[in-house]
């Protein structure tokens, strides 16, 4: 025990039993909203001790993921806790919970309708409740690759591009998106998928899409998605996954 007290030993055993569960839960949950794509995508959580970021083995699907399937990744790409293989794109995780202490939770996936749009150039605009979420100012692009983030120095960049925003599109690739905790990335993640989806079909309907103003979007965003509601749509989305 090299002189710890149990009682602390308890307590972290069980802050990592809670937050590998809340990783499987996450991927269950952007598994069920569409966002799965095979084995990849991955969700990650702060570890409460800060030595890395828990995300999911790479050899699973997002729905098919427990908590016995979730590891600890330290910011050199050590498997420090847990076993499985490690996915490539682990510095997307540990270089933005480096580069951002304010964030808990990290998402990325390959969202069919944020690549379509982030690839036609054209950007996020509020047409819908979800888009003012975002807008303003928008969401900012990382274009320097488009292939997998598999170096710290990308993950830096990455983290670089995301700056002070809750996501960030990977052009060509993905989205990332980031919350205080994992439930907030994670709900974030799934309305910027149907704020880029909304506004695709708007494009397809015809005409020229209208959208709020600034001043509306900030209203918009200040009366819709607030912590609180951000953690009951969590809520919702979990229950979902009992009911299913």
């Amino acid at each position: 025990m090299n002189g710890q007290d149990p009682a602390v030993i308890d307590v972290e055993k069980s802050s990592t039993s809670q937050v590998r569960q809340l990783v499987a839960t996450s991927s269950r949950i952007l598994a069920a909203a569409g966002m799965g794509d095979y084995i990849w995508g991955h969700a990650s959580a702060r570890d409460p001790q800060d030595r890395g970021a828990w995300l999911k083995q790479s050899s699973w699907g997002m729905e098919e993921v427990t908590a016995d399937r979730v590891h600890l990744v330290n910011g050199g790409g050590d498997v420090v806790e847990g076993t499985g293989p490690r996915h490539y794109e682990y510095p997307i995780h540990t270089e933005i919970m480096a580069a951002r202490p304010d964030v808990g939770g990290v998402v990325h996936t390959h969202s069919r309708f944020a690549v379509a749009l982030s690839a036609s150039g054209q950007p996020l605009l509020p047409v819908s409740h979800e888009g003012n979420l975002f807008c303003p100012p928008g969401i900012p692009r990382f274009t320097e690759t488009a292939d997998l983030i598999v170096t710290q120095d990308l993950g830096r960049q990455v983290a670089e591009a995301l700056g002070d925003a809750p996501a960030v599109f990977l052009v060509n690739h993905g989205i990332v998106c980031v919350g205080e905790d994992l439930q907030t990335a994670t709900v974030t993640a799934i309305l910027l998928d149907q704020a880029c989806r909304q506004q695709l079909l708007t494009r397809q309907a015809g005409g020229w899409p209208v959208w709020s103003d600034v001043e509306e979007s900030l209203s918009k965003r200040a009366n819709i998605y607030t912590n609180k509601s951000m953690h009951q749509v969590w809520d919702y989305l979990e229950r979902q996954l009992t009911i299913a």
